[in-house]
C-alpha cells in the first residue's frame, strides 16, 4: 500500500500529538484536590520563625522602587487603619508577606544608592503569596474580614468561589492602586474570566443593561456566598428580581401560579433572543403549560388564534381587577 504524503504524515503526526497533549492535561484537572484541615492552612501563612516584624515603615525605607505601591496603600481603606487612633486592627505590608526583618537586612541605610544599582529586598524571605494554595491565599484576608466584614463573608467557606478554588487574590488587587476592590466598570469583564456562557448570552439581543454600564454582577449576586442557589442575593428567586421590578411583586388578587416564586418558568437572566428575556416567543411560551384558544366563528373550521397572548392578557403577573372573559368563563388579567 502506497505511503500518505509527506506533509499529510507530518499533519497527522502534529494532530495526534496535541490530541495526547490537551487529553493529559483533561486527566490533570481531574485530579482529586481534597480541602485539607485549616490548620494546615495556617501553617502556611505563619512565616519566618527566624524573622520580626519592623513595621510598614522600615520595609521601604531602604528603597524607593515601592515608593508608588506604599503611596496608593497608605491612601487605600487598608492604609488608613494603620493610624493608632482609629481603634481598628493594623495592617500594614507585613500583614499578608509576612515579617521583614530578613529581607531588608543586608541592604545599607541608602535609598538612592540602593534604587540606582537596583539592589532589591530579599522577597525569598516572604511568604510566597501567590503560590500558596487558594484557601490559604484567602485565609490571610479572613485573619481579620472573617469578623471585620460580617455578614459578607458568613458564607465563604462554604461558597461556590471557594469550593472551587477561586481565592481573594483573584479578584481583589491590593498593589493594583489605592482602590483595593474592582471598580462597577470593570466588574463584568473580571467575571466573564470565568464565566463566559455569560457574556455570550449578555451579547444576545434581549439583555440586562450590563454591557450599557447601568448594572452590574452584584446587583443579583452576593459573591462572597449566599444560601441561596447561584449566589443570589434575597430569601428567594423572585426577591431579587423584585428589588428592581416592584410592581411585579404582589401579592396580587389574581396571580399567575408559575410566577409567584420562580421567575425564570419564563425568563433567562442573562440573555436571549426573545423580547423581555423570555426563554420561547409568544404565544410558544404560553402554550407550554396552556392550551390554545380555537375560533368556530366559521362552519367546520378550527382556527387557532396565534398572535402575542399578551395582547389580551397584558397583566401576567398578576392583577386586583377582575375582568370578564370574552367567552364569559375566567377572567382576564387586563
Amino acid at each position: 500500500m502506497a505511503k500518505a504524503p509527506l506533509g499529510r504524515r507530518i499533519l497527522l503526526t502534529t494532530f495526534l500529538a496535541g490530541l495526547s497533549l490537551s487529553l493529559w492535561a483533561c486527566a490533570d484537572l481531574k485530579q482529586s484536590k481534597p480541602l485539607l484541615p485549616v490548620r494546615e492552612y495556617e501553617k502556611m501563612i505563619v512565616g519566618r520563625l527566624d524573622a520580626d516584624y519592623v513595621g510598614t515603615a522600615n520595609c521601604v525605607a531602604k528603597c524607593h522602587k515601592h515608593d508608588k505601591i506604599s503611596d496608593d496603600f497608605s491612601h487605600s481603606v487598608h492604609g488608613e487603619q494603620i493610624k493608632a487612633e482609629t481603634g481598628l486592627p493594623l495592617v500594614n505590608c507585613e500583614s499578608c508577606h509576612g515579617p521583614g526583618s530578613l529581607a531588608v537586612a543586608n541592604l545599607p541605610d541608602n535609598p538612592e544608592k540602593n534604587t540606582a544599582e537596583n539592589r532589591k529586598c530579599d522577597t525569598s524571605t516572604f511568604l510566597d503569596l501567590m503560590h500558596l494554595p487558594p484557601q490559604a491565599q484567602s485565609l490571610i484576608c479572613l485573619k481579620c474580614h472573617s469578623a471585620a466584614s460580617q455578614p459578607a463573608l458568613a458564607f465563604w467557606n462554604a461558597s461556590v468561589h471557594a469550593i472551587n478554588d477561586v481565592s481573594c487574590f483573584d479578584c481583589h488587587k491590593l498593589h493594583k492602586g489605592p482602590q483595593q476592590k474592582v471598580s462597577r466598570e470593570q466588574m463584568a469583564e473580571m467575571c466573564y474570566g470565568c464565566h463566559p456562557q455569560v457574556r455570550a448570552e449578555n451579547a444576545l439581543y434581549s439583555h440586562h443593561p450590563i454591557r450599557e454600564k447601568k448594572m452590574v454582577c452584584v446587583d443579583c449576586h452576593e459573591i462572597h456566598g449566599s444560601t441561596q442557589p447561584k449566589l443570589l442575593k434575597g430569601n428567594t428567586l423572585k426577591e431579587t428580581c423584585t428589588r428592581c421590578h416592584m410592581e411585579k411583586q404582589g401579592p396580587f388578587v389574581f396571580e399567575h401560579g408559575d410566577l409567584t416564586e420562580n421567575c425564570l418558568n419564563c425568563h433567562t437572566p442573562h440573555g436571549s433572543v426573545n423580547n423581555h428575556l423570555l426563554n420561547a416567543a409568544m404565544p410558544f411560551l404560553c402554550l407550554q403549560c396552556h392550551s390554545a384558544h380555537l375560533s368556530s366563528n366559521t362552519p367546520g373550521l378550527k382556527q387557532l388564534f396565534t398572535n402575542r397572548c399578551t395582547d389580551c392578557h397584558s397583566q401576567i403577573h398578576g392583577t386586583d381587577t377582575p375582568t370578564q372573559g370574552l367567552t364569559g368563563k375566567g377572567t382576564l388579567r387586563q
